[in-house]
């Protein structure tokens, strides 16, 4: 059941309905049957799934509390880990294990070869297996008490608004919200469907209406000149954008309105003026996932300058990995490690005087993005090699613009300068004001700030926003790209 389908606004003001009208101790049961039913729409028989990691992580979690050996704890930990990244494993990472495997047994000529796994990929494991195995691990640290309720303890883990991409919560903050489940509101309901709604346009009328130009050149790259491609890099830059944080405001508005408030999963991360800092904006659950549970555990920043950069890599090869089993998602993690790196060198070793701060922040605005741009294409590219040829096309536009001004006015005819003022309009311009007003002037989200503003104001919003989704929409656009992770 996709967000963006008239299936889940039914399902949802069923869900709604039913939330108002049952008891307050029975509305934890039914979001937990809405959320099992979410997930069921999918593939029934992968429900297995995460019911079998739930019951393993509640289990654990219960053991480590009551045992206080050592050795205990740390089995009730390692099976803890060992199931969910099991789990991980077999249905994401073996069949590109295996074939890896496969291709150098063949050519070592070692007659043997491992057999192959045919299953199709459950939708969200990535993201349920992370939040699951992170409540274990907290118990284990002394973070926080096991959760008694395995009821509750199960809707943590399949809460249908987030359960499928996200964002990754933390029990510390999700499992007492779902212990205290209140009345659906007003003052929720208002701000719940402006994300959404928000949500559905960013999806529906930017992302899905960028989506055939991405999938027309990166499904066959040789096809296409090197200003189509770049054209297209450009493109997916705000699709991938606009497609991942419209699923966490579609998600976050769904939470709240039964009263749960979800982690902010995007802060204008095309507004960094550095990889650090990007890192601080994009997918922040994610990111700070593999801070407090890999790259802490790792060493984090102490120790040798080798150590730490050795933690570093780890971190963004492994995260790169978390998003599919391809080699061109290593190399986008492993590009990120070594910007990241050279930026943090770059800090210590080139201070910049604070007259002339303004023109490193916008410098560091455009580098930032662009270096973001370009690593995208590993991501984006189906195999190295298609990467490589899309890299390839886009040098030698940059080659020839920068050599022959003359082929400026051919760049213009050509329709670039189309996703070229896009980028600078969105990316240098209005993310930066944006920016400007949510965290410098009023100090408060943008969305706050709409909600103050007259009511005539406010819903002539509310009416752009409905009529530009269904005029402007592509309602038979792609799902969401998370999906796949």
């Amino acid at each position: 059941m996709l967000f963006n389908s008239f299936g889940y606004v039914v399902f949802l003001a069923c869900v709604c309905g039913l939330y108002a009208l049952v008891p307050v101790r029975a509305r934890w049961l039914l979001l937990l049957g809405a959320s099992y039913y979410f997930y069921m729409s999918w593939r029934v028989e992968y429900v297995v799934l995460i019911l079998g990691s739930t019951i393993i992580d509640y289990v654990a979690a219960r053991r480590i509390a009551a045992n206080p050996g050592l050795g205990e704890r740390r089995a009730m930990l390692a099976l803890s880990i060992v199931a969910n990244l099991g789990l991980l494993f077999s249905f994401k990472y073996y069949g590109f294990f295996s074939s890896q495997a496969n291709e150098l047994l063949r050519w070592a000529s070692v007659p043997h070869e491992l057999p192959s796994l045919a299953v199709l990929l459950p939708v969200g494991i990535s993201f349920y297996t992370f939040q699951s195995m992170s409540y274990t691990i907290d118990v284990y640290r002394g973070v926080r008490e096991p959760e008694r309720h395995f009821g509750r303890f199960a809707l943590y883990v399949s809460f249908f608004p987030q359960l499928v991409a996200g964002p990754i919560e933390r029990s510390t903050s999700l499992l007492p919200q779902l212990g205290r489940l209140g009345s659906i509101r007003w003052e929720n309901i208002a701000p719940g469907l402006q994300m959404v709604l928000w949500g559905f346009f960013k999806k529906l009328v930017i992302a899905d209406n960028l989506a055939p130009t991405v999938e027309r050149v990166y499904s066959n790259p040789e096809a296409f000149t090197g200003i189509e491609q770049l054209a297209a890099t450009y493109a997916f830059a705000f699709q991938i954008y606009f497609d991942f944080s419209a699923y966490s405001d579609i998600a976050v508005g769904t939470a709240r309105l039964f009263g749960v408030e979800l982690r902010r999963n995007f802060r204008l991360p095309y507004a960094a003026k550095s990889i650090p800092e990007f890192w601080h904006r994009w997918h922040i659950s994610l990111s700070t996932w593999f801070r407090d549970y890999l790259f802490v555990p790792l060493g984090g920043s102490r120790g040798s300058s080798f150590q730490w950069s050795r933690n570093i890599i780890a971190v963004f090869v492994l995260s790169g990995l978390w998003h599919g089993a391809n080699w061109t998602f290593v190399l986008w993690g492993a590009v990120h490690a070594l910007c990241y790196l050279a930026a943090r060198l770059k800090e210590s070793w080139l201070p910049v005087s604070e007259s002339i701060s303004w023109l490193r922040s916008t410098g560091g605005r455009v580098f930032t993005f662009h270096i973001v741009v370009l690593a995208w294409v590993f991501f984006r590219a189906e195999t190295v090699g298609d990467a490589w040829i899309i890299l390839k096309g886009v040098g030698s536009v940059l080659a020839t613009v920068t050599t022959d001004i003359a082929a400026v006015p051919a760049l213009v005819g050509s329709g670039f300068a189309l996703w070229t003022s896009v980028a600078f309009a969105t990316g240098w311009v209005a993310v930066p004001v944006a920016e400007l007003v949510e965290y410098r002037l009023t100090k408060k989200p943008l969305f706050t700030v709409l909600r103050e503003l007259p009511a005539m104001v406010r819903w002539g919003w509310y009416y752009a926003v409905t009529v530009g989704t269904v005029l402007m929409g592509n309602f038979r656009g792609p799902e969401f790209i998370y999906f796949q992770f």
